[in-house]
């Protein structure tokens, strides 16, 4: 039976994060990356946007080339999953029932689409956004289809809408509830990506559900609405979440509902066995210590150092200020902070100059910023997200006042 001091679980951001911070804090025993994919760890979010758009190849979005991990003897596991873990044994079996040992655990495993729960959601010509082969099969069709559904407000979905419509495809994006964005961002900005969406050309249609998918010789063709409009379609993409990769886990007893619960250090409840990234639930001081798990590549990479550092006998507990970003058109949204809960909104610039951003204030402190092609803004709000300040609303409004300068109120 193979062995590693480290076993790493899943080949992602966090995954890749944790198996080069073993060795740049001088962690000299062995590491192995068992991944469910037969490629080398790879950025996700390019996926969604350069990748699928052709803009950049496959290459161009791996997080280190194959050289890197042999230098640094980084075993790859891959095209492996795992579907048991031993915490007492310190074993994992993987899918062809043979076992590996590990010392330490890091389970990284990210998390799957949530499909369609709809008749016909397993139909072919369905396609989430999460993987390569994902994006591939949907690069592989797109010389024959003229019409994309999208079923998803979220990021994903309206980066995928932003690719077709810019490859010349006919999209209809379809969420269900009453803006896009609804569980990340405030109405301010929803509107303006709507707007933005149908300007482009998308048939964007929210408060919209699909009851069914119109499927023919095994095929999807479309999709048909609760109120029973049929919408005709080459190809659906589905972006509704995902649902975090955590069944071996809890089986074998880890604390977790929807995420596996960590501490400040990344720990489980199991011993020896940290988790990071998508599939980790923390308490989070940045939504009032909430439970909550972050899907961005930001967390992944900080919560990677966290249980590493742990590991290698550095312990620092977890704290980092969220941050995300999305590129449609020729629109850069960065984020800073976590503005669920909040009461307020400053909407900062003109969006008609599609240069602005939304402030989100809580009891009156700075809890969070959307900022649309305004990267100053983006950059000063980082410290008020820290602090939890409480400036001059005025000054905030003012896009003549940087936000540095903003003073107290």
């Amino acid at each position: 039976m193979a062995h590693y001091d480290v076993l790493i679980v899943g080949a992602g951001h966090g995954g890749a994060q944790a198996a080069l911070m073993l060795r740049q804090l001088g962690f000299e025993g062995s590491v192995a990356m068992l991944g469910d994919e037969p490629e080398l760890p790879y950025e996700r979010p390019p996926l969604s946007k350069e990748y699928m758009a052709g803009e950049k190849t496959f290459e161009r979005i791996l997080i280190r080339p194959a050289a890197f991990w042999e230098e640094r003897t980084v075993d790859m596991l891959l095209g492996q999953r795992v579907k048991r873990v031993d915490p007492a044994a310190k074993m994992v079996t993987v899918g062809d029932d043979s076992e590996i040992g590990y010392g330490t655990l890091i389970w990284a495993t990210g998390g799957s689409p949530r499909p369609l729960s709809c008749p016909g959601g397993d139909a072919r010509g369905i396609h989430g956004v999460r993987r390569r082969s994902d994006v591939d099969a949907i690069m592989a069709d797109l010389p024959s289809v003229e019409h994309v559904v999208v079923i998803g407000g979220g990021y994903i979905g309206l980066e995928a809408a932003a690719v077709l419509t810019k490859l010349g495809k006919k999209v209809t994006l379809l969420e269900a509830l009453d803006r896009v964005l609804a569980r990340v961002a405030g109405e301010e900005l929803s509107r303006f990506y709507e707007a933005e969406h149908r300007a482009h050309g998308v048939d964007l249609r929210t408060g919209t559900m699909v009851s069914e998918i119109a499927v023919e010789h095994g095929a999807a063709k479309g999709v048909i609405l609760s109120d029973g409009t049929r919408i005709d379609a080459d190809m659906i993409i589905v972006g509704i979440g995902i649902i975090p990769e955590t069944a071996p886990l809890i089986a074998a007893g880890a604390s977790g509902g929807n995420g596996i619960d960590v501490d400040a250090y990344c720990r489980t409840s199991l011993p020896d066995i940290y988790a990071i990234g998508d599939c980790a639930a923390h308490a989070n001081r940045f939504a009032g210590g909430a439970q909550m798990r972050l899907e961005s590549v930001q967390n992944a990479n900080d919560q990677a150092k966290v249980a590493v550092q742990h590991i290698v006998g550095e312990p620092t507990e977890y704290n980092a200020v969220p941050w995300f970003w999305s590129n449609q058109y020729d629109l850069k949204l960065q984020t800073v902070g976590l503005s669920g809960g909040h009461d307020k909104t400053i909407v900062r610039g003109d969006p008609a100059n599609r240069s602005f951003s939304v402030i989100y204030l809580k009891a009156g402190k700075f809890i969070a910023i959307d900022a649309v092609n305004a990267v100053k803004d983006y950059v000063q709000a980082r410290a008020h997200v820290l602090s939890g300040a409480v400036l001059n609303q005025a000054q905030l409004a003012d896009p003549a006042v940087p936000l540095k300068e903003a003073q107290p109120a």
